[in-house]
């Protein structure tokens, strides 16, 4: 048997963390099965649904490397085939059309509230044969009256539900448009679906969907309901957890791989492995390892994921997102360092992308002044005779590699006999206005000579402005 898993999210807001979760738990036991995995949007629910939503999940699972090997399908493209099957249990009389009143309902509810009793549709038009003038019927299903359902999921085990409980759902609404708990078997019947991996709120959903499945003639596919992420508070995770949608956690600066493998670690592990690549997990994940605990989403652990992927990452796989970066910022990288030696030096140095592009500004915009308290202290008249040595010493490099500049430095401050950091801190201020950097030679390194030049005449003129000397 081929393992055929699917992502279905409703476009009826953003793809938040919750549902990337399914999504990768789905995508990696599809990946390591060496199965296939279907994406569908499960859009009937036309009110809410938006294109613009859709168009998130899509730019979402895309940026994420989730690809689908099926889809996406889209619900309200299969309404024909919904209606087809609708007609075939009612025909069999494993459906039925029902008449009553939304006043009907609300007092048969009441009722039994007011007799403490769960409420529940009591199938009063289970037997009915007759139209009633003036009312559009909504379509149940005839769920059995006896006996259980188990549902022997992959992550809760064995669970059982007795139909006694499970009342005749509606199929079909009175407009004729077809509800979750049926379309959702039809699709996944139609589509070959071996594994519905899905959040534990849907679990109470299953028993009704294993009995249409059982009236179609169907046998259910294995079930695994992964457990809630919680926020620290131990609520359902939200937006005040620190929760964002995903194409946010893009613009935060945060490397897919990273969101991916500190997603992966909410309900699963691999013994004490914190950090693993793409590659591992599609290796090692396996659904029936996942926790049915519940997991806490932690926003500092998540950055630090982040920053150790982002230490261990190539350029090549992230050169489409730090682009993304530096234009968000505003920062136009064409007349500046070349963008991979940048990314090697800065990358160890930073915790995002975000904050990669921030602190690499100086390469390639000019500052509009020097920091106060760097200047106070490292601009000095004390600095101003090594600034003028190394300001000659450089206009005449033509290596401009980081290894040659580091020589230059140390030269000088040779010749001057002080030690390197009393001439590399105030050269740092002065070529990126603060006090802190990169290396003193790969800063120079990524500034090119001329903007070096022009920043040391800027620092010089400070200093000698400041100090009333007679510039050189």
């Amino acid at each position: 048997m081929t393992v055929r898993t699917r992502f279905a999210p409703s476009p009826t807001g953003h793809l938040h963390i919750g549902g990337v979760r399914t999504a990768l738990f789905s995508w990696l036991y599809a990946r390591h099965t060496g199965g296939r995995f279907v994406l569908r949007i499960e859009d009937t629910d036309r009110e809410r649904s938006t294109e613009e939503a859709v168009q998130v999940i899509l730019d979402g699972m895309r940026w994420l490397r989730l690809e689908h090997d099926e889809g996406p399908y889209f619900q309200t493209q299969r309404m024909d085939r919904y209606r087809e099957v609708i007609e075939r249990l009612l025909a069999e009389g494993k459906a039925y059309r029902c008449y009553c009143t939304k006043e009907e309902l609300d007092a048969l509810r009441e009722e039994q509230m007011r007799r403490r009793e769960k409420p529940r549709y009591d199938g009063r038009c289970r037997a009915r044969t007759e139209p009633r003038p003036g009312v559009e019927p909504v379509v149940r299903f005839r769920n059995p009256e006896h006996g259980t359902v188990l549902v022997d999921d992959i992550v809760r085990g064995k669970v059982v539900f007795d139909n006694a409980e499970l009342d005749d759902l509606i199929i079909a609404r009175a407009d004729g448009t077809p509800t979750y708990n049926f379309t959702v078997v039809v699709d996944d019947l139609d589509m070959g679906i071996t594994h519905v991996i899905r959040g534990d709120d849907h679990l109470n959903n299953t028993p009704r969907q294993i009995n249409i499945f059982r009236a179609l003639g169907a046998e259910p596919p294995r079930y695994a309901h992964v457990p809630m992420i919680l926020g620290a508070d131990g609520k359902k995770l939200s937006k005040r957890h620190g929760a964002l949608s995903v194409l946010q956690y893009r613009q935060e600066g945060y490397l897919p791989q990273a969101l991916l493998n500190y997603l992966v670690r909410l309900g699963w592990s691999h013994g004490d492995q914190e950090i693993f690549t793409i590659r591992e997990m599609i290796d090692l994940f396996d659904i029936a390892d996942v926790n049915p605990s519940a997991s806490t989403f932690n926003p500092d652990k998540l950055l630090w994921v982040n920053q150790q992927h982002l230490k261990m990452a190539e350029f090549e796989d992230v050169e489409e997102d730090l682009r993304f970066q530096f234009t968000r910022q505003g920062i136009d990288v064409s007349s500046g360092p070349d963008l991979r030696r940048l990314f090697d030096v800065q990358k160890a140095r930073t915790r995002t992308l975000a904050e990669l592009a921030a602190q690499s500004r100086i390469f390639f915009e000019d500052f509009a002044e020097f920091d106060a308290a760097a200047a106070k202290k490292h601009l000095r008249p004390a600095a101003l005779e090594g600034l003028r040595r190394l300001r000659a010493a450089l206009a005449g490099q033509e290596d401009w590699s980081a290894p040659s500049l580091h020589q230059v430095v140390v030269s000088v401050a040779e010749d001057l006999g002080v030690k390197l950091g009393k001439l590399a801190q105030p050269l740092r201020v002065a070529v990126t206005g603060t006090a802190v950097s990169p290396s003193i030679d790969a800063t120079l390194e990524l500034l090119g000579k001329a903007r070096t030049l022009e920043r040391l005449d800027r620092a010089i003129a400070f200093i000698e402005a400041r100090a009333d000397v007679t510039p050189r």
